[in-house]
């Protein structure tokens, strides 16, 4: 239990009571090791698949994971290790918290190691770019098989938050019911509460997409353009990003849920969002290059900004906030420019 629950006296338990499950998370950043963090505290066994040796080796002697999370305190029955071998030895199921644009060759290189019946729940945000797919169509193909049980998780839930036992909510989507239901029990607590939909598209969409709205966010604080002007971002913003889900065969309503309008006010309006400290830094004249390099994560949304820009030109699609800020991220546009032809497009009737 984190000192911050404990003081507010906020205490985890678990909605379903399961038999004690081995659970593998791939990857040992914030995220990987926030979801790592949810699953333990209902009971479980959690083995992090980390690159790095040093990593590993405090995790399982110090219970802590420095480089991504401070000094907060993981629960012993997390553990990490470099072995994939050892990361999957009877898992009942598997988070994969890798970036989404290095997802596809990290699973193709071990998908004959990764068991074929065992779910899969992908938190990574993002839309390749390279073939501009999102990671319900990219993971199916890097693993070379379609009979593979897969679930997508998104929502408002920033890790050290999750990690300090503060209550979050989160939405799993899966085309398989039960598949979504099997995730629901597993994580489902008293301080971590898990919705279910079938929705795959839409909760992608809402989750890559916020991260680019989030940095264009940062450069509106960063500049101090005002609330007003964030209040233009957030729901013209928002708009967008429906019509993309639609026409990618999402559902409206799931856009106005936890992984799009929820996420989307949480990331936009946080000093905590990595996507909006890259905004904030670039509204105060640092350049993007060196934003990224002093970053030890990765912000989703600088990729997945031009990504999202060449999605809507194959859509035939006109969404003029993503192309500002994708835009902005390749030097076409100063935050000034972006602006000024933002608030002199064509007058319309609201959408």
């Amino acid at each position: 239990m984190s000192p911050l629950s404990v003081a507010l006296g906020i205490m985890s338990k678990p909605i379903v009571q399961l038999p004690p499950q081995k659970v593998a998370v791939f990857g040992g950043g914030s995220f990987g090791t926030a979801m790592a963090v949810a699953v333990a505290r209902n009971g479980h066994r959690v083995a992090i698949l980390v690159r790095d040796a040093q990593v590993a080796n405090e995790i399982n002697t110090q219970h802590t994971n420095s480089k991504y999370i401070g000094d907060l305190p993981l629960p012993h029955n997390v553990t990490a290790t470099t072995d994939i071998n050892e990361a999957l030895a009877g898992v009942s199921f598997i988070f994969h918290a890798i970036p989404a644009q290095t997802t596809f060759d990290f699973l193709e290189h071990r998908k004959t190691v990764i068991p074929a019946d065992v779910p899969i729940i992908s938190t990574s945000k993002g839309i390749s770019t390279e073939s501009l797919k999102l990671m319900s169509d990219l993971i199916p193909e890097a693993l070379g098989r379609t009979n593979q049980p897969l679930a997508y998780l998104s929502g408002p839930s920033f890790a050290k938050e999750v990690i300090q036992n503060l209550p979050t909510a989160v939405v799993v989507a899966s085309v398989a019911t039960e598949v979504a239901q099997r995730v629901q029990c597993l994580m489902s607590s008293t301080t971590f509460r898990v919705y279910t939909t079938d929705d795959v598209t839409g909760v992608e969409v809402g989750g890559a997409l916020k991260n680019p709205l989030a940095i264009g966010a940062g450069v509106i604080h960063g500049m101090g353009f005002g609330n007003n002007a964030l209040a233009i971002l957030v729901t013209r913003g928002c708009s967008e990003m429906k019509k993309l889900a639609i026409q990618l065969g999402g559902k409206p309503e799931t856009l106005a849920g936890l992984s799009g309008f929820g996420d989307l006010m949480l990331t936009c309006h946080s000093a905590m969002s990595r996507n909006r400290t890259v905004g904030y830094r670039l509204g105060k004249g640092e350049t993007l290059q060196a934003i990224l390099a002093s970053m030890a994560e990765v912000a989703e949304g600088v990729p997945t900004a031009g990504a999202v820009v060449r999605l809507a030109a194959r859509e035939k699609l006109d969404l003029p906030i993503f192309k500002a800020i994708g835009d902005l991220l390749d030097g076409k546009l100063a935050a000034m420019q972006a602006l000024e032809h933002l608030m002199t497009l064509p007058l319309r009737a609201e959408d």
